[in-house]
């Protein structure tokens, strides 16, 4: 008897005769559509991902339950597959209002689930992250100024943001910057003080003159001052008459100054206080419009993150304002940007991204400022990022690369930028001694010590602790016991002071 042989009618091939279908297997999957079936949308855990933003746990498990490979995802997402593994395992992360609604698009996300993503910025009772995150939504110039009012020690607000941000909350808000549409703020009263052009030029000045005093001497008195400045730009964003253009220009400047003054008070060691400046200066450049002063605030974050909050955040606020800017000419902002990530990196002991991020800074200062780099980001050079990759080496446990990369940005440093270049040196004589050169180390903390007179700065002392506490690990003998004694001198006058 003679077998009827099928053959698959797409390819051609022998049909098993187990296979009841007119395509073999391979042409099967080929011809059908990669989907996520609603199932799996539908599942709590699923929802719960997309409530928190959490878009590498909700990828992951959207596979897991539809079966679907990191390669399918990437036909669905137009992500790569490096990517989409790296996003899984918490090595990336979604930024940026097209990103996120490709991705859910793309994935399928269902109309009735789209609400879950509000979630966060939603009040659900006193103790949730949706009321220390709010006025998140929408990103009114009322409620910029509300908060910036509050965080300058204005009268307190009911929906205001009254504590600090961390973790998921953190990246949570710094998400929804990205996502939130910029509104109208020209003034709806016109009877208050006509704000121009020249009068804002003069405001920008004073907060570009103040800056550069920070640069020298540190923090000291200026949070005070930078205060009662900032509160001038508010008054007027309250109650002044501007037309939209000039309203998009104060709050330029207000944003500015807020990141200014945020920075005076961090240096000072009140970091919530702080970081409530930061989000009410993320809000002002966002109302801006101008993405150089959203990426500026997001460093700010970054620096919090880093140093006294959550590593995490401070990587997703540097990726995020990366992208915000990736538009424009502007290396040295990147720069900057990229060096606040490595310290991110850096800080979760992650070698390979906090060192990818240094080589990368290195080859974009190298380029030089762009076309749209910010007239205030005047600190970014060869130094800086010299400095940078010795902090990072200290935090990956690395310190004798550190102690070389401290020895190379030495010669690169402004000598007028007293409070940087003792900053950095501090670190410096840490590496050398933790690297075992107690000679060189007590060295550079004489000649830091040497610097600090009239530097107000609670980090430079956080740093000075920080040297002096490693110099005692090698005991009394040689030039440590000078160094010890000057030091502990220091110390007790800078806490009269």
């Amino acid at each position: 008897m003679k077998l009827t042989v099928r053959t698959c009618t797409k390819c051609g091939i022998s049909l098993s005769q187990y296979n009841p279908d007119s395509m073999c297997g391979p042409c099967t999957r080929i011809g059908s559509a990669v989907t996520v079936p609603d199932r799996a949308w539908r599942a709590d855990e699923v929802q719960r991902a997309i409530a928190a933003w959490d878009f590498g746990e909700l990828i992951r498990l959207l596979r897991r339950r539809s079966g679907l490979s990191q390669m399918d995802v990437r036909a669905l997402t137009g992500l790569t597959q490096s990517f989409i593994s790296d996003l899984e395992n918490g090595r990336r992360q979604l930024g940026g209002r097209d990103s996120i609604i490709d991705v859910l698009n793309g994935m399928g996300l269902p109309a009735d689930l789209r609400p879950l993503l509000l979630t966060p910025f939603t009040e659900h009772g006193p103790t949730k992250a949706s009321d220390r995150l709010d006025p998140a939504m929408p990103w009114t110039a009322d409620r910029m100024v509300t908060s910036l009012e509050v965080a300058v020690g204005g009268p307190m607000k009911r929906r205001s943001v009254l504590s600090a941000l961390g973790g998921a909350a953190l990246s949570q808000y710094v998400l929804q910057s990205a996502i939130a549409p910029t509104e109208a703020i020209a003034a709806e009263v016109r009877k208050g003080t006509p704000v121009t052009p020249r009068i804002l030029q003069s405001m920008q000045e004073i907060t570009d003159e103040l800056r550069q005093m920070d640069a020298s001497s540190g923090s000291g008195s200026l949070a005070a001052t930078a205060k009662n400045h900032l509160k001038v730009l508010l008054g007027w964003l309250r109650s002044g008459n501007f037309d939209e253009a000039t309203g998009r220009r104060l709050a330029a400047v207000t944003a500015d100054t807020a990141i200014q003054t945020g920075w005076y008070v961090f240096d000072g060691g009140h970091h919530d206080a702080a970081q409530n400046l930061f989000l009410g200066a993320l809000r002002a450049a966002h109302a801006s419009g101008d993405s150089r002063l959203r990426a500026g605030a997001l460093s700010f974050l970054a620096i919090h993150g880093y140093s006294v909050g959550d590593p995490r955040a401070a990587v997703t606020a540097a990726r995020i304002g990366r992208q915000s800017i990736s538009d424009q000419d502007a290396p040295a902002l990147h720069t900057m940007l990229l060096t606040r990530e490595a310290r991110g990196h850096a800080r979760l002991r992650a070698e390979r991204h906090a060192l990818a991020a240094l080589d990368e800074a290195e080859a974009l200062c190298a380029r030089g400022n762009g076309e749209d780099d910010p007239h205030w980001l005047y600190w970014v050079n060869r130094g800086e990022i010299l400095g940078q990759r010795g902090s990072c080496y200290l935090d990956l446990g690395r310190p004798a690369e550190a102690a070389h990369a401290f020895d190379a940005a030495r010669g690169e440093l402004s000598r007028e930028e007293v409070r940087t270049r003792a900053q950095f040196l501090s670190r410096a004589a840490t590496a050398q001694m933790r690297a075992g050169d107690a000679d060189a180390g007590c060295h550079t903390g004489q000649e830091v010590l040497a610097l600090v007179d009239g530097i107000r700065s609670a980090r430079l002392d956080e740093n000075l602790q920080k040297m002096l506490t490693e110099a005692r690990q090698l005991g009394d003998a040689g030039p440590v016991k000078p160094l010890l004694q000057h030091g502990e001198a220091v110390l007790r006058e800078r806490a009269m002071a």
